[in-house]
Order: structure tokens, then C-alpha cells, then sequence
């Protein structure tokens, strides 16, 4: 899968993600302060599924109705890398087929999917 990982989300998620051998654009890491409207259209024009920590990207895509290839919304209360991946690992193994297109909004307990 092609993820774009938000620079709040962390290059921890990023090199974890390479790892189980998806490609994968780091903000942090090859575009820090990166602006949350570059982020978007470049998520939607290359095909990414933004992963995020920042609710903003929810205005952007219901309020702005900004087009995406689907948004993972992180709202966690431990917002350390390794409850991160975690948390990521869970998603991936049990909801992977229906993340593109969708927002999904992942909490440690609940999964919730809103398709377009």
C-alpha cells in the first residue's frame, strides 16, 4: 500500500511501515512544514492514504470536501511511537482491504469507517 505519513504522526510510524515493505512518504522526513493543503492534494494526486494525528484533516475532507484516497485519523490517548505502530499493526491486519477511499478514525479500543 502507498501511505503518506503526517509529520505529527512521526518518522517512527514512517520507518515501521517501510519496514513491512509498503512505500511510503514521510512528511517529516522529506518535507517538514509541509502546509495541511500541500499535504492533501499531493496524498489525493499520488495515490497516498494520509495517516494523521490531526483532526483538521477531517474539516478538509467533509467541511472542504477536499478529494482523498483515504485518511487514517489517529486519536489516541497514548501518543507514543510504539502505541502507535501498534495500534497501526491492528488496523492493517484487520481492516486493510477497506482503508482506501474511506476515513477511517482509529482509537486503541474502536475502529470507525466512513466511506465516501
Amino acid at each position: 500500500m502507498r501511505f503518506m505519513v503526517d509529520e505529527c504522526t512521526g518518522p517512527s510510524v514512517a520507518r515501521w511501515l517501510r519496514e513491512q515493505g509498503h512505500e511510503v512518504f514521510s512528511v517529516f522526513e522529506q518535507a517538514r512544514g509541509m502546509d495541511d493543503e500541500e499535504i492533501v492534494e499531493k496524498a489525493y494526486a499520488e495515490k497516498y492514504i494520509l495517516i494523521t494525528n490531526d483532526k483538521d484533516f477531517g474539516e478538509k475532507t467533509y467541511r472542504d470536501k477536499k478529494f482523498h484516497r483515504g485518511v487514517i485519523l489517529l486519536r489516541l490517548e497514548d501518543e507514543r511511537a510504539g502505541n502507535k505502530i501498534a495500534v497501526m499493526r491492528r488496523l492493517l491486519e484487520n481492516y486493510s482491504d477497506r482503508l482506501g477511499d474511506n476515513f477511517v478514525v482509529v482509537t486503541e479500543k474502536r475502529v470507525r469507517i466512513v466511506s465516501k
